[in-house]
């Protein structure tokens, strides 16, 4: 029987990004293991800070699952320990019981002797925009560079980010299989879901119009010119609509908040914090337009979130978006802030043509789910041993 053991080191209380990817996968997996029959194992190591403090249990998320294997040093070790050759490194896969795959989910994989190893690379913004990212992401680049040396298989998440990986990575294209993400929303979850909360924490007023943004705060965003573009349709157009950001503040995101002190409509800006899923879902169902002016995404997991809840896309014509989207979506250039403007104008002045969009978006959306991830994810695992 196939035995699998899958990183979930990156796994946070409240999973967002690389972590995101991972509660899911390993979710669905263990679900699958019957049906697929194979045998999932999950290591996990504290942080710094928890091993400075000897805690090294494991984190809820993954207290529900058996197979648990804790490697009780901090990344920061591990990584130092793979930098030159070290008979600790090797001897990690006989804590993990052997397993055929190893799989490292964070743009890393663990240097073992026998076992096959498979490792995630999302996208490669600190290679190709360093000026997106901060001073840690930046040293990916050694990380990665260091684990294909004996990484066996690359998993991704788009066809932009294959090649890209192709390019800039010189990695062979049989090397590098496609696994893409999926939306933590489905059809029915607005019924099941949204519908009964009769509570709004955040006390928006649903009956003011709105263009919506979701995701991290920071540049590679691209928040700065949607800003713009906003400006611009309040005072050209006079739209009656808000501009509401939902958030967790990043890296850099002080000068859009400047921007958005600056703007003569300012009040009409909304930037809304981490909310539950069910709020984030609520406010997806009620935009007027979805508008995701991204420089450059490895999937732009947002779009398709907003396409299932039935929010008509504006997106970027640049790095995985156009092929997330498809043609359920008006691209735009993410330089041209009054290009973006003039497609979200489309979108809230024509209806016709918004409905066609939510209804192309909530067909594209049925082309993806965790569980099509899982099974194409052991695709990859079996290829390496067959």
């Amino acid at each position: 029987m196939l035995k699998v053991v899958v990183d979930a080191t990156p796994l946070l209380p409240n999973p967002s990004g690389v972590g995101f990817y991972v509660y899911n996968l390993i979710h669905t997996l263990y679900n699958l293991r019957s049906q697929e029959n194979f045998e999932l194992g999950i290591v996990y190591q504290p942080s710094l800070k928890n091993w400075l403090l000897r805690n090294l249990s494991f984190p809820e998320n993954l207290k529900p699952y058996s197979n648990l294997y804790l490697l009780p040093l901090p990344v920061r070790v591990t990584n130092l320990l793979a930098s030159f050759p070290n008979p600790l490194i090797h001897s990690f896969e006989e804590g993990f019981g052997y397993p055929d795959i190893v799989h490292g989910t964070n743009y890393a994989v663990y240097q073992c002797r026998n076992s096959k190893k498979v490792m995630n690379i999302y996208d490669l913004t600190f290679i190709k925009y360093p000026n997106y990212v901060n001073s840690i992401v930046r040293t990916y680049t050694q990380r990665v560079k260091q684990s294909l040396k004996w990484t066996d298989l690359v998993l991704t998440i788009s066809e932009s980010s294959k090649q890209d990986i192709v390019n800039y990575l010189n990695v062979e294209p049989e090397r590098i299989y496609v696994t893409p993400l999926a939306s933590r929303y489905d059809s029915t979850y607005l019924n099941e879901k949204v519908n009964a909360q009769r509570i709004n924490p955040v006390n928006y007023d649903f009956y003011k119009p709105y263009i919506l943004f979701v995701s991290t705060i920071e540049p590679r965003k691209n928040i700065t010119t949607l800003i713009s573009a906003f400006n611009q349709l309040k005072q050209k157009y006079k739209i009656e609509h808000q501009l509401v950001l939902i958030g967790q503040k990043g890296w850099r995101y002080q000068p859009i908040f400047s921007e958005i002190e600056r703007s003569p409509w300012k009040d009409q800006i909304h930037h809304l914090n981490y909310l539950s899923d069910e709020m984030v879902a609520l406010f997806y169902s009620r935009a007027d337009v979805f508008a995701y002016p991204s420089h450059y995404e490895g999937f732009g997991l947002p779009v398709l979130e907003a396409m299932t809840l039935g929010a008509p896309v504006v997106t970027s014509n640049t790095s995985s978006l156009p092929e997330v989207a498809g043609d359920a979506a008006l691209l735009v250039d993410p330089k041209d802030s009054t290009n973006l403007a003039e497609a979200i104008l489309r979108v809230i002045s024509d209806s016709q043509l918004r409905h066609e969009l939510i209804q192309k978006g909530k067909e594209r959306a049925k082309l993806y789910s965790w569980e099509k991830t899982a099974k194409a994810t052991l695709q990859a695992y079996r290829s390496l041993i067959l």
